[in-house]
């Protein structure tokens, strides 16, 4: 059995033999398959370790692209809903400003007119209260709708007229109705009506609008006790209603109206309240209800209540007239604190607001509710622009003073404004540059890709050829020891010796092993006279067939040196029948010499078939060792292996073969203790032995035993 210092080797179908020749065209059926190569199964680990890497590189690229792009784009998207929410909040304050200021000064105007109206009235003598004039009146009201920023307000005059004086009405009305009629139709240009046609149309006394048969007419004579507010003056004129004018008509038959007057002539403060109002300004006959408010303003004589001011006006030409710049799509909420259309407190708080969608090209009522979208909830701008400074506990129960509050907010088609290519454009950038970046490390991965796939089949060969030269177990011991190897030349390096050991060597020690050598005889002759080409032709021939030989009966080739083929059996793995294996190789090499010769007479001369192999066989145990320059990167020698070495002298007994062999035989060491009778008998040849003494013994075919016929027989 084989001893081995570290390893007991594996004899594998790639490795065993891995050191013949690939030529077997010229075999037949009985040669074996041929060896194939590929890539190592650690460059196999390696590339798929690298394929997985490259693809989570990928991975986490894709991933931190679409992390990138859309943190870029919601981040540009935040930043312009930041400035949509600034610019609104922006514009809600200005608007909310404007509007603010234009409801103080309709109430800062009306406070100045009623003023006006009273100390107008006091330097008048021979009049007093409610029968008193108004010079051009419709002129004054003109300058206030001026300074109030409306195009079309409602300015009413009404004294306030008791009982007992509601006889002197009548004369008063007809006396001053052409003068105040002449004065309007000449300020405001309307001459569709003369002043004679206007007083056929007014009715004198008190009145109000009374139902018949579901229908409302006017023409009804107030008779109830206690005071009452007829219209006084208006402006503008007007057209006539239901066939009358509105002169005369008593405002409190209107509940808001009576309400506010209630207010009023308990704190003679002004008060404003929501209701439906109808205009009589487009034409005779026609009527245009809204939703509108009316603000009243008290007119007092020496802290006494005389008469009011109302001024009654539409929300949306309120909202239209603010003159804002860039107001685009808002909608405008007024919240009140009391009922819209009553004037009285109520639960239903539905009824407390109105709604307007403004823009600078105008305004539209929504409707009687809330119009924004909820989810401008947080984006609202308020303000509260009427709060009339009343101390609610002066006044009856049921009686409420709105206080008003303005609520703005964006719309979708602001939002839009605000709305750009940016974070389209930004996230297109990002992805662009990641694509750029992704591109390279795809060309970067290409020629690196190309440049380790050239190493790989430099590798590869590398690979091919050192398993042509060791077995599969010895090729991997060596590049085991590459890594051992490395480490040791380190430290021997530093100690001063690396450049002469390079760490252990791989040597096994193997007992039980038989060689053969085998000679070409006259091949120095018949070479000399033939061309290089010839020479080889059949070198390769006849060594090929040698090399599937010896891997039919498991036998190692070792070298080659000139006309001399030397292999061995036994090693790297024991063989039990080592003798018995080479005896049988051995016979098989003399029979195929003779036949190859034969054959390759015709192409190569006549005196091929001359040639003739002279076979040596001997038996001892072989030292296997892997030299230092086969596995250093710093030295490399032109031997590609060591051969193994025993304990008999193996060069001694290849010159006496060669020297003292004959063709066509076998010479063997030792006969009785190295080669049984039996593998002697296995030659089918005339056997030549040398024993210790070296004398020769001629055995021939034909001295055999009942060992050697049974032996025979397994041939």
């Amino acid at each position: 059995m084989a001893i081995t210092s570290k390893y007991q080797g594996d004899w594998s179908s790639a490795g065993s033999n891995a050191g013949m020749s690939q030529f077997d065209s010229s075999t037949g059926g009985d040669s074996p398959e041929p060896v194939k190569y590929g890539v190592p199964a650690v460059a196999h680990k390696e590339e798929k370790a690298v394929t997985r890497s490259k693809f989570l590189f990928f991975f986490v690229l894709l991933l931190a692209v679409s992390g990138a792009a859309t943190a870029t784009y919601l981040l540009m998207e935040s930043e312009e809903y930041n400035d949509f929410r600034a610019g609104f909040a922006g514009l809600g304050s200005e608007v909310s400003t404007v509007a603010g200021q234009k409801v103080d000064q309709m109430f800062s105007a009306l406070d100045s007119y009623s003023l006006f109206i009273s100390s107008d009235a006091e330097t008048d003598k021979s009049s007093s209260w409610p029968f008193v004039t108004i010079s051009d009146f419709s002129k004054k009201s003109e300058k206030i709708a001026e300074l109030v920023g409306l195009e079309r307000p409602e300015i009413i005059a009404c004294p306030i007229v008791q009982e007992e004086e509601r006889e002197r009405w009548p004369s008063f009305v007809l006396e001053s109705s052409p003068v105040y009629y002449q004065e309007s139709i000449e300020n405001e240009g309307d001459k569709k009506f003369t002043v004679g046609e206007l007083m056929n149309l007014t009715i004198p006394y008190i009145w109000s609008y009374g139902v018949y048969d579901g229908v409302s007419v006017p023409a009804l004579k107030v008779e109830n006790s206690g005071p009452t507010l007829p219209i006084w003056y208006m402006y503008p004129l007007g057209y006539p209603y239901l066939g009358k004018m509105a002169r005369s008509l008593d405002m409190l038959e209107f509940l808001e109206t009576a309400n506010q007057f209630q207010t009023i002539t308990l704190t003679h403060r002004p008060s404003l309240s929501f209701a439906q109002m109808i205009d009589t300004g487009e034409g005779p006959g026609v009527a245009d209800a809204y939703i509108g408010s009316q603000i009243m303003q008290p007119i007092i004589d020496d802290g006494i209540l005389v008469g009011v001011i109302l001024l009654r006006l539409r929300w949306v030409e309120f909202f239209q007239n603010l003159n804002i710049d860039g107001l685009t799509k808002t909608i405008a909420v007024l919240r009140s604190s009391c009922n819209i259309g009553y004037g009285t407190d109520t639960d239903d708080e539905s009824r407390n607001e109105l709604s307007y969608s403004i823009d600078t090209s105008g305004a539209v009522f929504l409707g009687l509710f809330d119009a924004h979208n909820p989810k401008y909830d947080d984006h609202v701008v308020s303000r509260v622009i009427v709060d009339v400074d009343v101390d609610e506990s002066e006044l009856p129960d049921g009686v409420c003073v709105p206080k008003v509050t303005l609520d703005l907010y964006p719309t979708e088609d602001l939002e839009k404004t605000f709305q750009t290519s940016k974070p389209k454009l930004y996230t297109a950038v990002v992805v662009a540059i990641f694509a750029f970046t992704s591109l390279v490390f795809l060309l970067y991965d290409f020629f690196v890709g190309r440049r380790q796939r050239k190493f790989m089949d430099r590798i590869v060969r590398q690979d091919q050829i050192v398993s042509n030269v060791f077995p599969a177990a010895i090729r991997d011991r060596l590049y085991g020891h590459e890594k051992e190897g490395s480490q040791q030349d380190n430290l021997l390096d530093t100690l001063g010796g690396g450049d002469h050991t390079g760490g252990m060597p791989l040597a096994d020690l193997f007992l039980e092993t038989t060689v053969v050598f085998a000679d070409i005889a006259g091949f120095t002759a018949w070479s000399s006279a033939r061309e290089p080409a010839q020479v080889f032709i059949l070198l390769e021939t006849i060594y090929g067939a040698f090399d599937r030989r010896a891997y039919r009966h498991n036998v190692f080739k070792v070298e080659t040196v000139g006309d001399c083929y030397v292999a061995v059996a036994g090693l790297p793995e024991p063989d039990k029948d080592h003798v018995v294996a080479v005896c049988r190789f051995a016979r098989d090499c003399v029979k195929v010499m003779q036949d190859t010769t034969l054959k390759l007479e015709v192409s190569l001369g006549p005196d091929t078939s001359e040639l003739d192999l002279r076979v040596g066989i001997h038996r001892c145990d072989l030292t296997t060792p892997i030299p230092y320059d086969l596995r250093s990167v710093k030295k490399w020698s032109s031997d590609s292996r060591c051969p193994p070495w025993g304990t008999k002298p193996l060069p001694a007994l290849r010159r006496y073969h060669e020297y003292s062999g004959k063709n066509g035989e076998h010479f063997c060491s030792h006969p009785n203790s190295s080669l049984p009778s039996y593998s002697r008998l296995a030659l089918g040849l005339r056997t030549f032995c040398l024993d210790s003494s070296e004398e020769k013994q001629d055995l021939r075919q034909g001295q055999r035993g009942d060992a050697d016929l049974l032996v025979e027989n397994q041939c």
